[in-house]
């Protein structure tokens, strides 16, 4: 039975190439919706345009019709953390627009999140997205062979919990990604040193810290969907798609073409970790 597990979590060369398709449409979508996130744009409105850049590129959205999930998108603002529904509320300059995308190109899964800053968050705020960011690098820099799921958590946990207060949400986890969007093994944002799942040349993994400001707890909203931060406060979701490798991951995503739309829209702040 193990066997047969760990055959699934090891991709070949030639699906790794595939998923890396997938995963960089997911970043040039989320590009295309950085050129267009403007104080009264609505999250409805970048939902759509992201399923027709979608199907443009010949893929499919992957998530709208997941577990009956309504969008495109996984819109999440301010101290909603994840799995947000797409609606007509009106951007304002101060939001934080946490956006989670996926595509299906090939039959395999492309999964990234982005949280978009507009120019009129405050320091604090700003700080929290800084160091989620940062904290995705350093648990991306433990996905290396021989490796072990708890060595990637247990270096986003220490950087943003030990060194910094914030709190690593607990219930929402990375995930192995494939022809299925969660696969084994979970790759959660908490942990210790040598524990759980050793990481195997080529795996891939979906590896996305989920940060608050405040309380690392949280509450499901009425909608169903939503998860919200248990004290009201921000939440932030950075997250790459990677190939453990031997002595560095190879990162499938991609978020200098993000970064660099941003640049090109003075209603965003730039988010240098």
């Amino acid at each position: 039975m193990w066997g047969l597990l760990f055959k699934k979590m090891v991709k070949t060369d030639e699906e790794i190439e595939l998923i890396r398709e997938s995963s960089l449409l997911v970043s040039k979508t989320l590009a295309e919706l950085a050129n267009h996130i403007k104080p009264g744009v609505t999250p409805l409105f970048l939902d759509k345009l992201a399923e027709e850049f979608i199907r443009d590129h010949g893929a499919v959205p992957g998530f709208k019709g997941y577990g009956d999930f309504p969008n495109t998108l996984c819109f999440s603002m301010n101290s909603a953390v994840v799995h947000g529904i797409p609606n007509k509320t009106e951007i304002q300059e101060d939001d934080v627009l946490s956006i989670d995308c996926g595509t299906i190109m090939n039959e395999f899964y492309g999964d990234q999140a982005f949280t978009f800053a507009m120019a009129g968050i405050n320091a604090e705020v700003l700080k929290l997205l800084q160091v989620t960011r940062k904290s995705l690098s350093l648990g991306i820099e433990q996905a290396i062979v021989g490796k072990r799921v708890g060595d990637i958590g247990y270096a986003i946990q220490q950087y943003c919990e030990k060194e910094h207060g914030y709190g690593v949400v607990r219930e929402l986890v990375g995930h192995g990604l494939g022809k299925s969007l969660h696969e084994d093994p979970e790759v959660p944002n908490y942990g210790r040193k040598g524990q759980g799942t050793k990481l195997l040349e080529n795996m891939v993994l979906a590896i996305e810290p989920m940060i608050n400001l405040g309380t690392r707890d949280v509450v499901s909203d009425q909608d169903g969907w939503t998860i919200l931060t248990k004290d009201g406060k921000v939440s932030a979701h950075y997250e790459h798609d990677i190939v453990v490798k031997k002595d560095k991951a190879d990162i499938l995503t991609d978020f200098a073409i993000i970064d660099n739309a941003i640049k090109n829209n003075k209603e965003l702040q730039e988010i240098v970790a």
